[in-house]
């Protein structure tokens, strides 16, 4: 019997799957993603049911969304090893964490952000500098490269480490990974690219901030630009809701400027959060609905078939 249940490993809350297919590692939104097993608790148990591990991985609220990606980054590199280890402890199956193309990304409004950077870091390292100098304004461009350029040495010895310590777990087998997420797929789910505006309801309190040089870095401008100068998000897709005010214009542009796999299902903004009570999910955004039938709710059935197509591609391109 499948038990779901979350568990503690590094600074991530973890649901392991006796015979797992992949692993999801998930973001949430800037709220309810600092506590991820609640929030989106229904959700996670639809795609545990159906075969993944999860990894909730809640991060610090900042504007400096660059140390937050990185963060995430290495958080991934330390929970690995621990993953296998715990699996083996568990007498579980753990054949699929030996290749990175088994591990997704799902992220859900601001964590679609984070995301985004960690794909665009991805990338040829020159060709990121480049484009964080052609795209970041000349005040902050040169500081903004000096720290990837330390992210990047970090993130190294992350790997490295963590790959010595998944050698002990494995008894010798492969770990087929790569450094970064380059080859792993990603679903975003309502996507907003935030700027200080939209963590700040006040513009005159916003507008001030960003003049003092404390607001979102980088900008939803700058991440645009840097995601169109990337090579990369060729293993994307996206799902947005009709009547979602918030991250429509985000949806809208990575549709336009990408063309990924995307659907558009009924809800808002805050589909994925919510709580299940009988046969009814609760919602957590009082402002909402309150209450779903869990038999008018698509969200899950429609993200794993979407998760399914992207792997099916990435088998065939491989």
């Amino acid at each position: 019997m499948k038990k779901f249940k979350f568990q503690p490993i590094s600074q991530s809350w973890v649901a392991i799957h006796p015979q797992p297919k992949g692993v999801i590692q998930f973001i949430g939104g800037a709220l309810f993603g600092s506590f991820p097993t609640i929030s989106y608790n229904y959700f996670f148990k639809q795609l545990f049911d159906a075969g993944y591990t999860i990894i909730a991985l809640p991060f610090r609220f900042t504007f400096n969304h660059w140390s937050v990606a990185v963060t995430l980054l290495e958080e991934q590199y330390l929970i690995h090893p621990e993953l296998i280890n715990q699996a083996q402890k568990l007498g579980y199956d753990y054949e699929a964490y030996l290749d990175s193309r088994n591990f997704y990304w799902v992220g859900h409004s601001l964590g679609c952000k984070y995301i985004a950077l960690l794909e665009f870091l991805s990338g040829n390292r020159e060709q990121v500098q480049n484009a964080i100098q052609k795209n970041l304004s000349p005040k902050y461009k040169n500081q903004t490269i000096a720290k990837i350029c330390n992210y990047y040495e970090i993130i190294d010895l992350d790997f490295k480490n963590s790959q010595q310590e998944l050698e002990k777990y494995t008894q010798g087998e492969t770990v087929s990974r790569e450094n970064m997420i380059v080859n792993q797929n990603s679903l975003l789910i309502a996507p907003e690219i935030s700027n200080t505006r939209s963590a700040i309801p006040i513009a005159l309190v916003a507008n001030i901030i960003d003049k003092l040089g404390l607001g979102v870095n980088p900008t939803m401008e700058e991440t645009n630009c840097l995601i169109l100068d990337s090579q990369l998000f060729n293993l994307l897709a996206i799902i947005c809701f009709k009547n979602d005010t918030i991250s429509r214009d985000t949806c809208e542009w990575f549709v336009k400027k990408l063309n990924p796999k995307s659907r558009e299902l009924p809800g808002k903004h805050l589909e994925p959060i919510g709580i299940q009570v009988g046969n009814f999910v609760l919602d957590l955004n009082p402002f909402d609905k309150f209450l779903q039938p869990i038999k008018k709710r698509n969200l899950e059935s429609q993200a794993l078939e979407v998760l399914y197509q992207l792997h099916s591609m990435l088998t065939i391109y491989s």
